[in-house]
């Protein structure tokens, strides 16, 4: 056979033989997973070394960097968190002392987070002094503890204030509703800057009891007269009844005229001379003495 012509067919079945396997998709090759790092021994010491390291004391009590109501303990360079009451806050004043706080005593405008509030009847939060529900009724409002409420109804002519928990003046409370023009239903008379620094009075014209007092001669406030009295408003004090005509009759049905004659001259009190004085003229009493008859010796 012709060389030439073996050398042809010798390539063309080499060039069959490439088609057939080239068509061929390689198998995927698979990669075993990464075994999962353990921690070793070493490798835990150091993390409980860094989380003692936390503390910053050895001993004592810290606040949470942005949660007021959160706070750590810590013992030996072990540090525990721990969580307020809801309501209440961490107060950092001492790091030696564990205690929480109202809200109202700290500052926590550099760590204003909460946990999430607890409510139950007529308290936002478990603990603490909440307004009225009804934005209208300005001088009550709530103290709670542990979810219970005590309803507190402040002083006439004071309101609830938010910010500072307790009951003043309408304008120092500063509440939308609850201004003094609102709660007393009364305006103060225009006056000259001269009488306005005098903080000019003016009579209740519902009370005799009571008037107000024009702070700067324009934000009102509330006052009175003790028992028996009434607001004279030609004086712009407190005066009795028969000093003042259009309340002369004020406390009819409600003191006698003993009573109020009474209030107005008070017995004049005893000094402490005139006491000591009085007693030791009182003689003590004998004890009185029984004489035993012969006929009950002998019974």
């Amino acid at each position: 056979m012709d060389v030439r012509l073996v050398a042809i067919i010798l390539c063309h079945i080499a060039l069959l033989s490439g088609q057939s396997t080239g068509g061929r998709k390689r198998p995927p090759t698979t990669t075993a997973a990464a075994p999962r790092h353990r921690p070793t021994a070493v490798e835990d010491e150091e993390a409980a070394d860094q989380q003692e390291s936390e503390c910053p004391e050895p001993n004592g009590f810290f606040a949470d960097a942005s949660q007021c109501d959160k706070y750590y303990a810590c013992s030996d360079n072990k540090i525990t968190e721990k969580l307020c009451p809801d309501g209440m806050v961490f107060n950092d004043y001492s790091s030696q002392q564990e205690k929480c706080d109202l809200p109202l005593n700290i500052d926590c405008s550099q760590r204003p987070a909460l946990q999430t509030p607890q409510p139950a009847e007529n308290c936002p939060r478990q603990n603490g002094y909440f307004a009225h529900e009804n934005q209208k009724i300005c001088d009550k409002f709530y103290y709670c503890v542990d979810g219970k409420f005590n309803a507190i109804t402040c002083p006439g002519g004071l309101v609830y204030n938010e910010k500072s928990g307790i009951c003043t003046w309408p304008d120092e409370a500063k509440k939308k509703g609850c201004s003094s023009q609102d709660v007393f239903n009364f305006r103060c008379p225009n006056v000259t800057s001269e009488i306005a620094l005098q903080h000019p009075r003016y009579a209740n014209p519902e009370d005799c009891q009571f008037f107000y007092v024009c702070v700067n001669g324009d934000t009102p406030r509330r006052n009175g007269c003790k028992m028996g009295q009434v607001f004279n408003e030609a004086s712009g004090k407190c005066d009795w009844p028969r000093n003042v005509p259009e309340c002369a009759d004020w406390y009819r049905g409600v003191l006698t005229d003993e009573e109020l004659y009474n209030l107005e001259n008070p017995k004049p009190k005893e000094t402490t001379k005139e006491k000591e004085a009085a007693a030791a003229r009182r003689k003590p009493s004998r004890p009185s003495t029984t004489k035993r008859t012969v006929a009950e010796d002998d019974e």
